[in-house]
């Protein structure tokens, strides 16, 4: 029964370090990452990530992915194709590319200093949301690139971690011939337009004419759950599973009620859990002796998201105030570079020496992104 007082506490302290994070204008993501902190390694040494914890992030994050998918407009993507796809394209190579030369900077291992830049191409537009919102401008054409190209960058990085991790030659990797592996995941991708565009409909019709109690939300989250654990069979990342079952959710006309609902169930208590469980790893000990580090990547992360959605921008017709209003719509990082963060370090592809300090690389990143979006909005709508 351990458990039920370490998850009362996880759920007290993160619903209270989210209310004043949002009093103060912060995400709340941050303050319940900062919770983690203060409990594990890095604080009180109350919570540890055992068994169960490690299981409730683990549907945490899944849950996260799934609820990402089916906030994914398709439809918008679509309208603004051009501009989102230079600005996504763009937004991930410059990341990882300086990632990468960065990670080699301080001696990194070439497939570690891979999943640094991973790490930083990852991008999470919530934040920006919010503030396009506030400032009555998430309609414009740069709040709509912004939004479209958030989701192509999420599909492209999940893409590349998904496709990338069985190559590392990582622990536990799938012991399947290259060529069957891949020929898995192509028979899986096909699986995934068939769902979107035939399958989904279809259950959640047929969930419907069923007498048993939520059986919509039921076949849904059986639905991400199942699509999570055949991604993985087959060498991917669970969570490409999850978001791509969210992606097909979201196209059938009951998407709203079920993401109210399963964000009641995550939010209530599993995702808390995982944010919990990332600052339950980090440790200060030794951080000052990774100062350079912090302040590079810092940089390299700002610098990188912002140059590629302005190029992106500008082949696409933007002016230069436009360009840099989109660039700084895609600095943040939040919990996408999270959640990537977090699959590289079960993976071994993230070394304890440097996990800390990227999160506070990730935290960085993620607190300047409402200020610049902000600045360069009203430079350019003032």
């Amino acid at each position: 029964m351990a458990f039920i007082g370490v998850l009362c506490l996880i759920l007290v302290s993160t619903t209270l370090a989210g209310h004043f994070s949002r009093r103060f204008g912060i995400p709340a993501v941050i303050g319940q990452l900062l919770v983690g902190i203060l409990l594990g390694n890095g604080g009180l040494q109350i919570v540890h990530p055992d068994i169960l914890v490690t299981d409730f992030s683990e549907i945490g994050v899944i849950i996260l992915m799934f609820l990402a998918g089916m906030e994914s407009n398709l439809g918008l993507l679509r309208k603004y194709f051009r501009p989102a796809m230079y600005v996504a394209l763009l937004g991930v190579l410059f990341p990882l590319l300086f990632g990468v030369i960065s990670g080699r900077v301080f001696h990194v291992v070439w497939n570690q200093a891979f999943f640094l830049g991973l790490i930083l191409a990852a991008t999470s537009v919530s934040i920006s949301v919010e503030v396009l919102k506030e400032l009555k401008v998430i309609t414009t054409k740069e709040g709509s690139t912004i939004l479209g190209a958030s989701v192509a960058d999420d599909i492209l990085v999940v893409l590349l971690v998904s496709l990338c991790m069985p190559l590392m030659g990582i622990e536990g990797s799938s012991k399947v011939p290259l060529s069957l592996m891949l020929l898995e995941q192509v028979l899986f991708f096909i699986a995934v337009f068939l769902l979107i565009r035939w399958g989904a409909p279809y259950l959640m019709n047929l969930s419907k004419k069923l007498l048993a109690e939520s059986a919509v939300i039921i076949v849904s989250l059986t639905l991400c759950l199942s699509m999570s654990y055949l991604a993985d069979l087959i060498g991917l990342s669970s969570v490409i599973g999850a978001f791509s079952a969210g992606v097909a959710i979201g196209q059938t006309n009951v998407w709203q009620d079920i993401r109210y609902n399963i964000e009641a169930i995550g939010y209530a208590v599993f995702i808390p859990v995982f944010f919990v469980s990332i600052g339950l790893e980090v440790s200060f000990h030794g951080l000052s002796k990774q100062f350079l580090f912090i302040l590079l990547f810092t940089l390299v992360a700002i610098f990188s998201k912002l140059l590629g959605g302005f190029i992106g921008s500008r082949f696409s017709g933007f002016n230069r105030p436009s360009s840099l209003m989109v660039g700084s719509g895609m600095v943040s990082r939040g919990e996408m570079a999270l959640i990537i963060l977090q699959l590289g370090y079960q993976a071994g592809l993230v070394i304890n020496s440097y996990y800390s300090a990227i999160i506070i690389v990730i935290l960085f990143t993620t607190l300047s992104s409402p200020f610049l979006l902000k600045y360069f909005t009203k430079k350019l709508y003032a």
